[in-house]
């Protein structure tokens, strides 16, 4: 039986290295991230700067990318197909992916886009649709927008255009929601940094999301978020760029009285990137053990900063909408263990960094890795 490793309760440890030394390199054969003692994990396509990834219900997995091109990789949890556009997008970035009502809904730089999808398709049968916009001042900053998608309702983040301002377009640095169609757009978090890591739990529709978080504040803060932000009702205001953590102010004069609280932290620095939540009631032949269930995996990116924080997918053990551990402020990595790691090499080297995350029909677990333009599959040894 597979058990996911002892939450810790000590700060992460992590070796002083020379910024220079922090490249990724080509992934060799055999050198691959590693998974928990009863899992095996293996590269199943190689798609150029693959970004999230969206399961379809017959096995197929859809990949959306820093370029313009959206993939599909036929047969992602049995005998895995050679990758092949499925449609070209307009507007790079075509990063998002998300399926839901008959759609695939791929997030852009300036839109929200829609492609009528059925089980089995392999290439859009239409061009893609735009449904809504987004940055519609081009201020710079983030490019990719995140989508997902809980029922009826479709939502999209947008990162901002800086590391901290006062935003001019209202679509930036927030979570919209809006119809299938993408009318009745509005904004249900704002003042959120980058909410680049939605996922939505499966058993309530509640819609959480992983938020990178400002530089040039005290070294090791801010606390990186994952949060429930359907826990906080009506619109979310996170208070960026003036509050952060436990309602602490950047200035003085600062009021974070009301702003929102995460329900889950990580160390500042660890870039949320792609989240998924497991399935409490996983049947399929590759389900994770139970310890699993219910639980959300986050692909934490890394970064530039010093000590450098090595990319890894964590696991946040959950009942519920509720994490399993509370958060913690003096500990910002007690409700999380490690998944995959082996992403940063001893002597600074990266082998990748993780992105999207999805769980198939089967239960497999799917990493895209834009670093090393791989999309690894995970799931327990036979």
């Amino acid at each position: 039986m597979v058990v996911p490793p002892p939450l810790r309760t000590a700060a992460l440890v992590i070796a002083t290295l020379p910024i220079a030394t922090i490249a990724a390199r080509p992934l060799p054969g055999s050198e691959v991230p590693h998974a928990p003692a009863g899992f095996s994990i293996a590269v199943i396509a190689h798609v150029p700067r693959v970004r999230e990834l969206a399961a379809t219900p017959d096995g197929d997995l859809i990949a959306g990318t820093s370029g313009r091109d959206v993939y599909v990789i036929p047969g992602a949890e049995k005998q895995a197909g050679k990758p092949r556009v499925f449609a070209t997008l307009p507007d790079a970035e075509a990063a998002g992916v998300a399926l839901g009502g008959g759609y695939l809904f791929i997030g852009t730089n300036h839109g929200v886009w829609r492609v009528a999808f059925k089980s089995g398709d392999r290439s859009a049968e239409a061009p893609p649709e735009r449904i809504a916009g987004v940055r519609r001042i081009d201020d710079g900053g983030h490019s990719t927008t995140s989508v997902a998608v809980a029922g009826t309702t479709l939502f999209a983040g947008v990162g901002s255009s800086c590391n901290a301002c006062e935003e001019r377009d209202p679509t930036r640095a927030t979570i919209q929601r809006m119809d299938l169609d993408g009318r009745d757009m509005r904004a249900v978090a704002v003042r959120i940094r980058n909410p680049i890591a939605l996922a939505v739990d499966p058993a309530s529709k509640a819609l959480w999301a992983g938020v990178a978080g400002q530089d040039e504040l005290e070294h090791g803060h801010p606390y990186e978020m994952f949060d429930d932000v359907s826990a906080h009702g009506g619109v979310a205001d996170y208070g960026w760029p003036h509050c952060y953590e436990n309602r602490r102010p950047v200035e003085p004069e600062s009021n974070c009285a009301n702003v929102a609280v995460a329900r889950v932290y990580f160390p500042a620095y660890e870039t949320p990137i792609g989240a998924a939540f497991y399935p409490a009631h996983q049947r399929g032949a590759y389900a994770f053990p139970e310890a699993y269930r219910g639980g959300a995996f986050v692909a934490l990116h890394g970064s530039w900063h010093q000590p450098p924080v090595p990319p890894r997918v964590a696991f946040v053990p959950m009942r519920g909408d509720d994490p399993l551990t509370a958060v913690d402020w003096n500990d910002p990595n007690a409700q999380w263990t490690p998944f995959l790691e082996g992403f940063q090499n001893a002597d600074g080297d990266r082998i990748g960094r993780p992105t999207g995350v999805a769980v198939g029909p089967e239960g497999s677990l799917f990493v895209a890795d834009d670093e090393a333009g791989v999309i690894y599959r995970v799931r327990p040894k036979e």
